[in-house]
């Protein structure tokens, strides 16, 4: 049985760029230790945009633009670009595709026992990957750092965490 820790969205525009916040700010330490502690497997992914961004539905409703593919914003920052030594996804959309086909090959190579989620946001990208997760491997278990995550605001944290208890997925407060 294998563990895979998948490391969402830790990039520069969302920890103290234009998106960034003082919640995503103060996990960075915490992340860090959880990467270096981990026994298994870890993903990362990116959130990716074109120069196109603000012509997109998402572009439209949150007009900021964000982790424009090859700006430094779209980087992984720089205390997490060195454990950065496996998978990394770019990802267009909240929940990748690629990921979850990538979780389910990975499970079909050697069974996975969990899926633990660590990053940004916790109401947008964590939730949706994590839940993703849980359709395309139901019976692994799905675990969610929330001393790893953070959220657009506290409260938006607080309510992603709340909703994905109801879904079966395990919430845990393991690092920082």
């Amino acid at each position: 049985m294998q563990n895979i820790l998948v490391v969402v969205d830790m990039q520069n525009d969302f920890i103290d760029g234009a998106l960034g916040t003082k919640e995503a700010a103060a996990i960075v330490p915490g992340v860090q230790q959880k990467i270096r502690d981990f026994q298994g497997k870890v993903f990362f992914t990116r959130d990716t945009h074109g120069t196109d961004y603000m012509s997109t539905q998402e572009g439209q409703k949150l007009p900021v633009p964000h982790c424009i593919k090859g700006t430094d914003g779209w980087q992984i920052h720089p205390d997490l670009q060195p454990l950065c030594q496996g998978t990394l996804i770019d990802k267009v959309t909240f929940g990748s595709s690629e990921l979850a086909a990538l979780l389910q090959a990975e499970d079909q190579k050697e069974p996975v026992d969990s899926i633990t989620f660590i990053g940004l946001c916790t109401d947008i990208c964590v939730i949706s990957n994590a839940l993703l997760a849980k359709a395309f491997l139901p019976e692994a278990k799905i675990i969610v750092d929330a001393s790893c995550c953070a959220g657009v605001t506290p409260e938006s944290h607080r309510n992603a965490l709340e909703a994905m208890k109801v879904c079966q997925i395990q919430i845990e407060e393991s690092c920082c």
